[in-house]
């Protein structure tokens, strides 16, 4: 009887082994994967011009904001030189009428404040993968400060609404928000926030902090900015180095996503002169 006892110790142990083993190789096996595969560039743009077959003049008021989006005009609010788009809040010190709509159709109030925003709406849209810019502030942070690189589900129903099936209430499937960049000058000066919004199951119903959070940052100085799909998690990068992961998040944007690029004054705080966002250059990648 103890030699039968000793039998079966000694068989869980060599299967314990077994199994061990087992699971090792393939972990290693799935990082292999992992490392063999690379990615690949589906979509750059290094702003040596404004390409309209990338981008689009997005004029739509939406958060309350103060400023009226306006296109490249005698305001300079979307200004590419030297290989760099800059985007702007300029104050020009009077009044004029603005033409930005809400989705309900509303018109933003006159306002002195003008300000650029570019999407890459029905131009470059794409399932997942990997975006990233390059950018900086050009100035120190000042209170009412809103810039933001971002991206948002291709079916969004806020303008400007331009295929029959944009037809999707952000923050639903369809029209999820991920934030890569933002900055809020009525918080931490030296910092950026970053992740995804919660989607509450209701039109205009998203869950804003649950799953974004604040990172040091030098705001005036050039950094990369990324989001990628890693399985179902959602990994948000600094200059290729890992600052946050939203777990489990990722399957929640199943939806073809398109990039925006603006800057906007959030509050009533003053301001004078011009707010600057520089973007060197943007880019979505695959893994091959």
């Amino acid at each position: 009887m103890k030699h039968l006892i000793s039998i079966i110790v000694i068989a869980i142990f060599l299967i314990s082994i077994s199994c061990k083993e087992g699971n090792k190789k393939m972990e290693e096996s799935k990082e292999t994967e992992k490392s063999e595969s690379v990615w690949e560039i589906d979509f750059m743009d290094d702003f040596d011009t404004f390409n309209p077959d990338n981008w689009q003049d997005q004029r739509i008021w939406v958060n309350n904001e103060k400023q009226c989006y306006v296109p490249d005009n005698e305001y300079g609010t979307r200004e590419v030189s030297n290989s760099t788009i800059k985007l702007k809040v300029v104050n020009i010190g009077k009044e004029i009428e603005c033409d930005n709509l809400d989705k309900h159709g509303k018109q933003h109030p006159n306002t002195q404040y003008v300000a650029g925003r570019i999407a890459s709406k029905n131009k470059k849209e794409f399932v997942k993968g990997k975006w990233t810019a390059r950018l900086r502030l050009g100035s120190e942070s000042e209170p009412s400060m809103f810039p933001a690189w971002w991206i948002l589900g291709a079916r969004n129903n806020e303008p400007p609404v331009q295929e029959e099936d944009e037809n999707i209430c952000w923050p639903l499937t369809g029209s999820g928000e991920i934030d890569i960049f933002e900055h809020h000058g009525d918080a931490n000066a030296d910092h950026f926030t970053t992740g995804a919004i919660k989607s509450e199951g209701e039109c205009d119903k998203g869950d804003w902090w649950s799953l974004r959070k604040d990172f040091p940052t030098t705001l005036n100085e050039f950094h990369e900015y990324s989001v990628e799909w890693e399985g179902s998690d959602l990994v948000y990068r600094v200059d290729d180095k890992e600052v946050y992961r939203n777990v489990g998040e990722g399957d929640n944007y199943p939806e073809p996503m398109f990039a925006i690029l603006n800057f906007a004054k959030i509050t009533d705080a003053p301001m004078e002169g011009e707010w600057v966002m520089e973007v060197d250059w943007v880019k979505h990648e695959y893994r091959k």
